[in-house]
């Protein structure tokens, strides 16, 4: 049997003169090292993407983080600090995907802009600047520091004592996550579950309790030297077994 496809969509970025579609590597890397699934990039085209023709050969979806943020004008904001980046193409692609997966039963993974856009697409709202709310941590890397430190354990996360995500973990009561954003869940939409914490309350996983599949999305970077973290390969190895059993249900039905 072939590797499962799973849909990275890209976000845009100006290389020199040109404009791009890109998706880091280290998103990639982990669904093919962490899933065991064939990563497939979607390039970020708004409303000439072709929902249908992707969707059917789509055996999961997984929502990378990005430097951008979800455009506030999508959950009835004003735009809190002008000078930070947006992707409103990513925005036009992504959310639309994310309401037609979650219809079809395609197993879905979101990671921090992943995590944010799920939220947003299924009616949520965002924090613009969690570290400006009051009595939230302040939740940011430094940007000066080196990768590993910015990538590196931030802070603990409580899970949902019996939740669908700790029991994917082994039950622990705690992990300790990563921590790179400055946004974050105001409002959780309606019908998802919180599957963690933060110790102040910002919430940093949840579910969807309509997906018919897999469902999955956390606020920091699994992916980030995932052969090397046992809990991220515990979730993306989740996440590729429900790709596999996607695929061969959609095989089935062929």
């Amino acid at each position: 049997m072939r590797r499962p496809i799973v849909l990275v969509p890209a976000c845009t970025r100006q290389i020199g003169h040109f404009p791009n579609h890109a998706a880091q590597n280290k998103y990639v890397n982990a669904v093919v090292l962490g899933g065991r699934c064939m990563p497939l990039i979607l390039p970020a085209l708004a409303e000439l993407t072709d929902m249908e023709a992707v969707l059917a050969v789509a055996d999961g979806v997984m929502l990378t983080g990005s430097a951008s943020n979800v455009h506030s004008d999508l959950y009835g904001q004003p735009i809190h600090n002008p000078a930070l980046p947006l992707d409103a193409a990513r925005d036009a692609t992504t959310l639309p995907l994310i309401r037609a997966a979650v219809k079809r039963g395609i197993p879905l993974l979101g990671i921090c802009r992943g995590f944010q856009e799920i939220n947003v697409a299924l009616g949520g709202t965002l924090h613009q600047a969690v570290q400006e709310v009051p009595g939230m941590m302040d939740h940011r890397d430094r940007e000066d520091d080196a990768l590993d430190v910015q990538y590196g354990p931030a802070h603990p996360i409580r899970l949902t004592p019996g939740g669908k995500f700790a029991r994917m973990l082994g039950d622990p009561e705690e992990i300790i996550v990563n921590s790179l954003h400055g946004q974050g869940v105001d409002v959780l939409a309606q019908g998802l579950t919180v599957e963690a914490v933060a110790h102040d309350g910002l919430v940093e996983a949840y579910t969807i309790d309509a997906a018919q599949g897999f469902s999955l999305a956390v606020q920091w970077h699994p992916e980030w030297r995932i052969t090397e973290n046992p809990d991220s390969m515990k979730m993306f190895l989740a996440f590729g077994n429900a790709c596999r059993e996607y695929q061969a249900r959609r095989q089935e039905r062929a």
